[in-house]
């Protein structure tokens, strides 16, 4: 493979387009675009002169590696369909790599596909955002075969700033699916504390900058705590999201015969998001929860 493959990305919300303009940035041509919005195509073809296709063989036929970044299992099965339209056809020699959160058993189904098909298949689930995403400083947790992996390194270096190869089909996806479930964790437990402080009378500056100096320090903590002092809450990622994520978790959880208390409270303050309307806010919105007066709490409502 030369080093710079035909490029096809499926699913240009947030992520996927802010890829796209990356590889594009640093010289990957980005051959085709998809997405169930057309309009979401379109604007990323614009900044990188991408073919809108109206199907998905279109995006395999003139790409040799397609990147695909939809929102769950099902999104993911309609565009590995074994029959119909689908990324599947005509896919002999092709790689695709997909970055979404999902469940592990539909990255080894859809290796399993593509390889039928004489392609292959890596997953390259994401531990960053939007900002990452554009800048080319993503984490990313791959799986697959080692050999694949190998062939589009360089492809995964210039959207990274760091690459941890994780294992087999799967195995990437478990890994991910843990570091969201931490992470949900934290979020919700940072909220309570943020939340607490408030309603006792504390400085909340004074309180995060106490926080960042004791065992209460944490990765969230620096990147939502103010958000969820100022209540801003512009999304990076979505609290929707953040339920879909702890969900694969204990259904993994469940699966190993493991009670999870914590990551099932979480889901369930992530859920009552989703109920309020609240599931389109980022993952610190559900300080909106906690905080006397705001939209969740009890108070906001006499």
């Amino acid at each position: 493979m030369s080093n710079f493959p035909e490029i096809g990305v499926v699913g240009t919300g947030r992520m996927g387009a802010n890829i796209a303009k990356r590889l594009h940035e640093v010289g990957y041509p980005i051959a085709a675009v998809y997405d169930a919005h057309p309009d979401s195509a379109e604007k990323t073809a614009v900044e990188t002169g991408a073919e809108v296709t109206a199907t998905l063989d279109r995006v395999t036929e003139l790409s040799d590696v397609i990147l695909t970044v939809v929102t769950d299992d099902a999104a993911m099965y309609r565009i590995f369909a074994p029959e119909g339209d689908s990324l599947l056809t005509g896919a002999r020699g092709k790689i695709f790599i997909n970055c979404a959160t999902i469940t592990p058993k539909v990255h080894v189904d859809v290796q399993r596909m593509a390889e039928e098909r004489g392609a292959q298949s890596l997953e390259a689930c994401m531990a960053s955002s939007i900002t990452q995403a554009r800048d080319g400083t993503l984490y990313l947790m791959i799986g697959g075969r080692r050999e694949t992996f190998e062939r589009v390194k360089p492809l995964l270096e210039a959207m990274s700033a760091s690459l941890k190869y994780v294992g087999e089909a799967g195995r990437a996806a478990q890994v991910k699916a843990l570091v969201n479930m931490v992470m949900n964790i934290n979020t919700a437990g940072l909220a309570e504390g943020l939340g607490l402080g408030d309603a006792l009378g504390l400085d909340l500056d004074a309180l995060r900058e106490v926080f960042s100096q004791t065992g209460a320090a944490s990765r969230v903590l620096e990147t939502d705590g103010a958000d969820m002092q100022n209540r801003e809450h512009d999304v990076y990622f979505s609290a929707a999201h953040a339920a879909k994520d702890s969900g694969i978790a204990l259904s993994l959880a469940s699966a190993a015969n493991l009670s999870l208390p914590l990551s099932q409270a979480t889901l369930d303050q992530y859920e009552r998001m989703k109920a309020l309307g609240l599931g389109e806010l980022d993952k610190s919105g559900i300080s909106e929860l906690t905080f006397k007066g705001r939209h969740g709490h009890p108070a906001a409502h006499t």
